[in-house]
C-alpha cells in the first residue's frame, strides 16, 4: 500500500479543501449584504460575509504555507505557482487599463458631440471648469519618491535573501512596510485636502476611482509584505525556496509601476491648464 501511494512525480496533488466552497459562499453573502447596505439596510450581513472572506484567505494561505513547509512545493510546482502569479498580475493590469481608458476617454474628448451630458459636466474642457487640481510637484511627487524608494528596499531584501543575509532580508522588508504605510498616510492627507469630491463631477469620480483603487492595492501589498516579514522573522524562506516573498515583491513592483502611470497621466498631464477640445 505504501508503494501504491508513493510519489513518483514532481506535481503536488492537494488534499480535498473546504476553502473554495466556503470562500464562494462568504463572497456571495458579502455581495448580497453590500447590495442591501447600499439600499439603506444595516451593513451587518455584508460585514459577516467580509469576515468569512478574510477568514477563508487566512486559512487557505495557511494551508498553502504548510504544504510548502512539508516539501510539497517541488521545482515544477513552484514554476507553475509563478505562472499563476504572472497571470494574476496580468489580470490586475487589465483592471487598471479600464480606469485609464475611462480617464483618457473623457479627458481627450470632454466636448464629445455624442455625449451631451459630458459636455454639460465638463464645459467642453479638461480639467472641467471650476475644478482645482492638485499641484503634482508637492504631495504627489513626495508619494512618488516614497513608492520608488520602497521598490529599492524590497529589491534589497530580495537580493539579501538570495545571498542568505537574514538581517538584510528583515531590514529591507521592514523599511518597505514602513514606506507603504507612509504612502497610505500621505494619500489620506491628499484626499482630505482635495478641492473636489467624488460626487457631482466627472473629474472627481475618475480621479478617486483610479487613485483609490491603487491605494487599496498599496494596502493589500503592505499586508502581503508584512506577513512575509513575520514569516522571515520566524525563520521562513531560503535562497532556493521563497515563492511567497517573490510573489509579494512582484506585486509591489506592479503597484509601483501603476503609480508612475497614474502620476504622469492624472497629476502631471491632466492637471491643466484647461484646454478646449
Amino acid at each position: 500500500m505504501a508503494d501504491a501511494h508513493a510519489k513518483h512525480h514532481d506535481y503536488h496533488l492537494v488534499d480535498p479543501s473546504p476553502w473554495p466552497f466556503v470562500g464562494s459562499m462568504a463572497a456571495f453573502v458579502m455581495a448580497v449584504g453590500a447590495v442591501h447596505w447600499f439600499k439603506g439596510a444595516p451593513p451587518y450581513v455584508a460585514l459577516i460575509g467580509l469576515a468569512g472572506v478574510i477568514y477563508t484567505m487566512v486559512a487557505w494561505w495557511r494551508d498553502v504555507i504548510n504544504e510548502g513547509n512539508s516539501g510539497f512545493h517541488s521545482r515544477v510546482v513552484q514554476l507553475h505557482m509563478r505562472y499563476g502569479m504572472i497571470l494574476f498580475i496580468a489580470s490586475e493590469v487589465m483592471f487598471f487599463v479600464a480606469w485609464f481608458w475611462a480617464y483618457f476617454d473623457v479627458a481627450l474628448f470632454p466636448g464629445e458631440a455624442n455625449q451631451f451630458q459630458r459636455t454639460e459636466l465638463t464645459g467642453g474642457v479638461w480639467p472641467p471648469k471650476g475644478i482645482e487640481t492638485f499641484d503634482p510637484w508637492h504631495l504627489p511627487l513626495l508619494n512618488t519618491l516614497i513608492l520608488l524608494t520602497s521598490g529599492t528596499t524590497v529589491t534589497w531584501a530580495h537580493h539579501a535573501l538570495l545571498h542568505n543575509d537574514r538581517r538584510g532580508l528583515k531590514l529591507g522588508l521592514l523599511l518597505t512596510v514602513v514606506l507603504g504605510v507612509l504612502f497610505t498616510i500621505c494619500q489620506v492627507i491628499e484626499y482630505r485636502e482635495a478641492a473636489f469630491s467624488f460626487h457631482g463631477n466627472i473629474y472627481g469620480a475618475t480621479f478617486f476611482m483610479a487613485t483609490g483603487f491603487h491605494g487599496f492595492h498599496v494596502i493589500v501589498g503592505t499586508i502581503f509584505l508584512l506577513v512575509c516579514l513575520f514569516r522571515a522573522m520566524a525563520g521562513a524562506f531560503t535562497p532556493k525556496a521563497h515563492f511567497g516573498f517573490e510573489a509579494a515583491a512582484w506585486y509591489w513592483h506592479f503597484v509601483d509601476v501603476v503609480w508612475l502611470f497614474l502620476f504622469a497621466a492624472i497629476y502631471v498631464w491632466g492637471q491643466g491648464p484647461a484646454v478646449a477640445h
